[in-house]
């Protein structure tokens, strides 16, 4: 395996784990700062009611992109296993 197909295989996983882990985070992060929105104009500084929103916010991502970046996994998983024979010492 010359160094450009190892590249290609790298960058190939990089951007799938990029494009798999981005839709729980996302909707972590947009559940945070709805939350913090809320309590800075409430006044209320309690660090357990930020907490729940986020579990909830990113469990319903999973939900919701669940099967979709576990075809996107098993894509990746099929094309490095694919690439196996390719493998030259």
């Amino acid at each position: 395996m010359i160094l450009e197909e190892f590249t290609q295989i790298a960058t190939y996983g990089i951007q799938t784990a990029i494009l798999v882990s981005l839709p729980p985070l996302l909707m972590g992060l947009v559940a945070g700062i709805l939350i913090s929105i809320v309590q800075a104009a409430t006044q209320i500084n309690d660090s357990a009611l930020a907490f729940l929103p986020k579990i909830l916010a990113t469990v319903a991502a999973l939900l919701i992109f669940g099967s979709w970046m576990i075809s996107e996994m098993a894509n990746f998983s099929t094309y490095t296993f694919n690439q196996i024979p390719n493998v030259t010492m």
